[in-house]
């Protein structure tokens, strides 16, 4: 098994992972503590896993640790600023969007990832971009809701 030691910007701040070069990176995450990335499927199909790597949204279950050399990686805790919610986690809260959470840290990875690349996204563009991710709950009205009040919110003046 083939160790690795990569150099990395996990949430801001410089940082090395060490492990076998092969390890998801979603392993890694759990072991800095870094637990609000979820175990999913495992086969990178579900979204539970999402993290942003450099600005986008990808699973952390089937990207290999080896792969995040250089790169710029936020995890769901990242998301927020000096122990505040981001605008999206609170639109997520406002509109009670999601019931069990589980696969929340993920659509909310993708969905700062859309409105990031499109800050005035449609309905249908939240959508597409929040597609690959499994909601047991059924809660994908809302979610869609949160994600467009969110980005209503990033438009208003301060």
């Amino acid at each position: 098994m083939v160790q690795t030691t990569v150099h990395l910007e996990l949430n801001g701040q410089p940082c090395a992972l060490e492990g076998p070069a092969a390890m998801p990176v979603l392993y890694a995450l759990h072991e800095r503590g870094l637990c609000g990335t979820r175990i999913g499927c495992g086969a990178g199909q579900c979204g539970a896993c999402h993290v942003l790597i450099n600005g986008n949204s990808r699973p952390a279950c089937d990207t290999p640790l080896e792969a995040l050399d250089g790169a710029r990686v936020t995890t769901v805790e990242g998301l927020a600023t000096g122990g505040q919610a981001s605008a999206l986690q609170r639109a997520f809260l406002e509109d009670q969007a999601a019931q069990c959470a589980y696969c929340i840290s993920g659509i909310l990875i993708s969905a700062a990832a859309l409105l990031h690349r499109q800050p005035k996204p449609s309905a249908q563009e939240v959508r597409q971009a929040l597609d690959g991710h499994l909601c047991r709950c059924g809660s994908h009205q809302r979610i869609v809701r949160a994600v467009l009040r969110a980005a209503a919110s990033l438009q208003a003046p301060s």
